[in-house]
């Protein structure tokens, strides 16, 4: 929603949460904060500052919320329950979005899985996709998780070990394919990416690229083709049953070396953060 107001030049955009995931994601970067400082990242005093506002808020979860009488300029209501496969934006305009079943059977030559779009969750489906195939994949796969701790904790799993086997190419952690200026496909291939955009020519020259879901991309390279509904739905259904697994955020309140580093950043006194950031 915010990616679709910004290319309509909105000057702003705001997402309405419940408490819930802000807390979760609160409690995991607050975390996160005190591990930077305790591995020397700068500015530790802007860092513990930061967590420490985080923890105010924890104590006293308040949120803002829209005046009951607000008006708005218009309304667009969208009923998920009338979404019945998965959504494709075509090549090359992410405007131009299709159901599965008008685009299926489309050659697909290369697969990118990865950016920012994606959390750590899509990259553990996408190995359970690769598990289900037999022999080498008929397409070229690049896999590029968005950040180095992602890339840690699927190491950790033995996700990478299953891009390996695979034969994916695993890409630095950040934009990769998604900028076109780290990595290129292929001359005029054809392309599913779960990367932000598929403007002409962005992730190589002459590029047929479809925007999907990491899933969705995982059994395109799979098959070498936009799967059938029943072809997705089949590598699909293994996955379904192991979703509570799968789609576990990376939480770093969770991860054991995390919250060791973050106790250890909790015992330099104020003065001391001070001190470091000076220096």
């Amino acid at each position: 929603l915010s990616d679709a107001s910004a290319e309509r030049s909105a000057g702003g955009c705001t997402i309405r949460l419940n408490k819930e995931p802000i807390v979760e994601y609160f409690k995991s970067n607050i975390t996160l904060l005190r591990w930077m400082i305790d591995n020397g990242y700068q500015d530790s005093r802007t860092l513990e500052r930061r967590a420490q506002a985080m923890e105010a808020w924890l104590a006293n979860p308040q949120l803002m919320e829209p005046d009951p009488d607000a008006e708005y300029h218009k309304i667009i209501e969208i009923d998920l329950n009338q979404i019945k496969e998965p959504l494709l934006a075509c090549p090359n305009d992410p405007d131009d979005v299709k159901p599965l079943s008008e685009v299926e059977g489309t050659r697909i030559d290369e697969v990118f899985i990865g950016s920012c779009m994606l959390n750590i969750g899509n990259f553990r489906a996408a190995a359970e996709v690769l598990k289900q195939v037999d022999g080498n994949l008929p397409t070229r796969l690049w896999v590029a998780p968005p950040t180095k701790m992602d890339e840690h904790q699927l190491t950790e799993e033995g996700i990478y070990n299953i891009f390996g086997t695979s034969g994916a190419r695993t890409e630095m952690p950040g934009c990769s394919l998604c900028m076109g200026n780290q990595a290129r496909v292929a001359p005029n291939s054809s392309v599913v990416s779960t990367s932000t955009r598929n403007f002409p020519n962005r992730l190589g020259q002459g590029a047929n690229v479809y925007l999907a879901s990491a899933e969705l991309a995982a059994v395109s390279s799979a098959l070498g083709k936009i799967p059938t509904m029943d072809e997705y739905m089949e590598y699909m259904s293994s996955i379904d049953t192991m979703k509570a697994e799968i789609y576990r955020y990376l939480s770093f309140d969770e991860i054991d070396s995390f919250q060791q580093a973050a106790e250890r950043a909790k015992l330099i006194p104020a003065t001391n953060i001070e001190e470091s950031a000076q220096t």
